[in-house]
């Protein structure tokens, strides 16, 4: 590990100094390039020089322990030397986290699908509500939100809606959020004052490019139809929405947000590529995922993975076991806090199951 971190800190300090040169300023492309790649290794290399210096001081107390020249010096360094041997414990962990492969994934784009279950008109109002949580929370994360496609209710819910996130770190930040959502509330149609219980599923996808999904164009089947959703006279009179059917998976896409019939259809394969990855991730992991299934990373989206209580103010992460007691904030897009916790429980899984291996 060490050595792997001394190589670290040879990296980041070369990027500094390409990072200086007049040429590289000028070169846009490479400057951008070498940013990222140092803001990839900075928290890695903080980390280590903390360790570094909290393992100097850990000597210089053991040396002026074995010299045994000054009794209260002594005292004063066997006092710190316990919390500082924790200290130090507490960082190499981190570092072992740190130093976890990544997703390479993590970095792009992403595709967020949300479609009501049980629970009739509200699940659908439960869908609506999780749409603007997660829109909530990319607008505090700067991302930029377009919407694909979607399917209302009339008054305010969506049996279906998607959406694409561009941002950086969009689908790193988002990818535990697929799988079942689950509500426990009063509905606004319900005049007993009767909690019900509803549900709505939620699919996160990579962004990908097209040389990572190669798509024949003779197993594409593509509809064009008028627009049905708002968006003035020429979506409803103009047949720009776009369907778009892959034969030998059978996977159907469509978009009808945007009023050209082109970038429909661009979007609408931009979907459709994702889908394909996506299928074609799971088949790789399905030999993987028997041997050692893991409670946060991918699972099952048949799963339920959440549950939002709002008589009781509570929102439950059954994966990780974490209650927490501030709904009316995560679900107006507070998901910071919440989303760090199941990334640190994966990160640690992921720890353990090296060290078991």
């Amino acid at each position: 590990m060490f050595d792997n971190l001394e190589k670290i800190i040879l990296r980041f300090d070369e990027i500094n100094d390409e990072l200086m040169k007049p040429q590289t300023v000028m070169d846009q492309q490479k400057y951008v390039k070498l940013n990222k790649e140092r803001a990839e290794l900075e928290e890695v290399v903080d980390i280590y020089k903390k360790y570094k210096t909290v393992q100097k001081d850990i000597d210089g107390n053991l040396e002026i322990i074995d010299s045994g020249m000054d009794d209260e010096l002594t005292t004063i360094a066997e006092s710190e030397l316990e919390e500082l041997r924790s200290k130090l414990a507490h960082l190499e962990e981190e570092l072992k986290i740190l130093l976890l492969p990544k997703d390479p994934n993590d970095s792009k784009d992403c595709f967020v699908e949300i479609r009501a279950g049980t629970g009739g008109e509200e699940a659908a109002l439960f869908a609506a509500d999780l749409f603007r949580m997660y829109t909530r929370y990319a607008e505090q994360k700067g991302w930029r939100v377009e919407l694909i496609d979607m399917n209302d209710t009339g008054i305010g819910g969506f049996k279906e809606v998607i959406f694409s996130l561009q941002g950086d770190g969009a689908y790193g930040e988002m990818k535990f959020e697929s799988g079942v959502h689950r509500v426990q509330r009063v509905p606004q149609t319900e005049g007993s004052g009767r909690v019900h219980t509803s549900a709505a599923s939620v699919v996160v996808l990579p962004e990908v490019e097209d040389v990572e999904v190669e798509i024949n164009q003779n197993d594409l089947k593509i509809d064009i139809y008028r627009s049905g959703g708002a968006g003035g006279q020429n979506v409803n009179k103009v047949e720009t929405a776009v369907r778009i059917t892959h034969l030998p998976s059978g996977i159907v896409v469509q978009c009808q947000d945007e009023r050209s019939q082109l970038k429909n259809r661009q979007k609408a394969m931009k979907v459709l590529r994702a889908r394909l990855y996506d299928r074609q991730l799971e088949e790789q992991n399905k030999e993987v995922a028997a041997q050692r299934r893991s409670m946060v990373r991918k699972g099952d989206r048949s799963d339920k993975i959440r549950t939002y209580n709002f008589p009781q103010n509570r929102i439950t992460d059954h994966r990780i076991g974490l209650t927490l007691y501030n709904l009316s904030e995560i679900i107006d897009g507070s998901l910071e806090e919440l989303i760090e916790k199941i990334k640190l429980a994966d990160r640690t899984e992921k720890l353990q199951q090296g060290l078991q291996v």
